[in-house]
């Protein structure tokens, strides 16, 4: 089985709103995730798609205990066991791979596959998983097309974090559905604005997202 720990399901229900980046610099890892938390988001998601991002997640582990850690891009089971190594608090992946599963659970990550059909959903199920990443969310059809495969599986109690074209604006009705404890977004932390160090800026985002997802409550 791969399930969450109430500790991190509840943390993220309370967060609603998890922020999505990449590092392409190790040193503008701790500075971001102070930045974000200053803004009131506790949750991020660091992705695998950039050289410094294993690195990165150290830092953010050592340097920021206070932000829920979560590790996206996870495609190989080595991947899978080096960031619980660095402090991952949880993993994510885009797919659904089972020796990427078996590796998260073998090394006690908490782990979200993705999943964009009934039967990659049915596949994460049968591997002990009850929280996916529904990803990318707006491509594959948004909300009515998650309502729509989502129904067949509610009696199991399978939970849904939506990534993938989320904005400002259509955050809100997913994180209305009692299945969504949270969404991510990738538009809160703009590279440009990484790239600048306009830390003030980024926790001006984070606070107006925060303030979005209050009224969800």
């Amino acid at each position: 089985m791969n399930v969450f720990p109430e500790r991190i399901m509840q943390r993220l229900e309370a967060a609603k709103v998890v922020a999505g980046f990449s590092i392409d610099r190790v040193e503008d890892a701790v500075p971001l995730a102070q930045a974000l938390l200053a803004g009131g988001i506790s949750v991020v998601e660091l992705t695998l798609r950039t050289e410094a991002g294993m690195a990165a997640v150290k830092a953010i582990s050592e340097g920021v205990p206070d932000m829920l850690l979560g590790v996206g891009t996870i495609l190989t089971p080595d991947q899978a066991r080096e960031v619980k190594a660095n402090g991952a608090d949880f993993g994510v992946s885009p797919g659904l791979n089972r020796k990427v599963i078996e590796a998260a659970q073998q090394a006690d990550l908490p782990f979200a596959p993705g999943i964009a059909t009934p039967s990659e959903l049915e596949a994460a199920i049968e591997c002990g998983c009850r929280f996916v990443k529904f990803f990318p969310a707006e491509a594959a059809g948004g909300l009515p097309y998650l309502k729509s495969i989502s129904a067949p599986y509610a009696h199991l109690g399978v939970k849904f974090f939506p990534l993938g074209g989320l904005n400002a604006t259509n955050m809100v009705n997913y994180l209305l559905e009692k299945n969504v404890p949270a969404i991510g977004g990738s538009w809160i932390v703009k590279p440009d604005l990484v790239q600048q160090k306009a830390w003030d800026q980024i926790t001006a985002r984070a606070t107006e997202v925060c303030q979005i997802a209050a009224k969800t409550t």
